[in-house]
């Protein structure tokens, strides 16, 4: 499994600029209030969930989107209503643990299980922000080269807004 520094030599072997800022561990959105003062740029919460048929997905969404798990099928093609997915599901695919899940965990599915599902939202921002596979740190990235990320480890995102009645309308493919 990759780890923070593999993470970080794979995004500059990508060309891609990062900063770093190491805190205290963080394990919700609410507990993260005073860690993100001061940083520029949307913050992500994610989640790590499971259909049906066992699919599994990676939300990544706008820390303060509000997401309907009873709905969210319908957006992102899921079979069934959505349910969090095991920890040990979660540390053999993304290679972190509960409380850490993050964008950059799809750097450890090397075998393109997970889908990604994106919230539109966070594409109003420039900049966003990521736990770089540990809770104890934060990373800003540029919006546009978080999904340069995603592409370069396969995983090409669908991009939907999490708000409101699912329609066909709301998926898009990564600009």
């Amino acid at each position: 499994m990759k780890r923070r520094e593999d993470l970080f030599a794979f995004l500059e072997g990508l060309g891609i600029e990062t900063t770093t800022i190491d805190h205290r561990p963080v394990f919700t959105v609410a507990e993260g209030d005073d860690v993100r003062e001061g940083t520029r740029g949307g913050h992500t919460k994610n989640l790590f969930l499971k259909d049906k048929k066992s699919r599994i997905f990676l939300v990544v969404a706008e820390q303060t989107r509000e997401v309907d798990l009873k709905t969210l099928h319908r957006r992102i093609g899921g079979s069934g209503r959505l349910s969090f997915a095991d920890s040990e599901r979660m540390m053999a695919l993304l290679g972190v643990e509960p409380g850490s899940v993050t964008a950059f965990g799809v750097i450890n599915d090397i075998e393109h299980v997970v889908a990604v599902v994106l919230d539109q939202g966070l594409l109003l921002h420039d900049m966003v922000n990521c736990h770089p596979l540990t809770n104890r740190a934060t990373t800003t990235i540029a919006t546009s080269d978080l999904l340069a990320f995603f592409r370069a480890t396969g995983h090409e995102p669908l991009i939907t807004s999490l708000d409101g009645e699912a329609s066909s309308e709301t998926k898009q493919e990564a600009p």
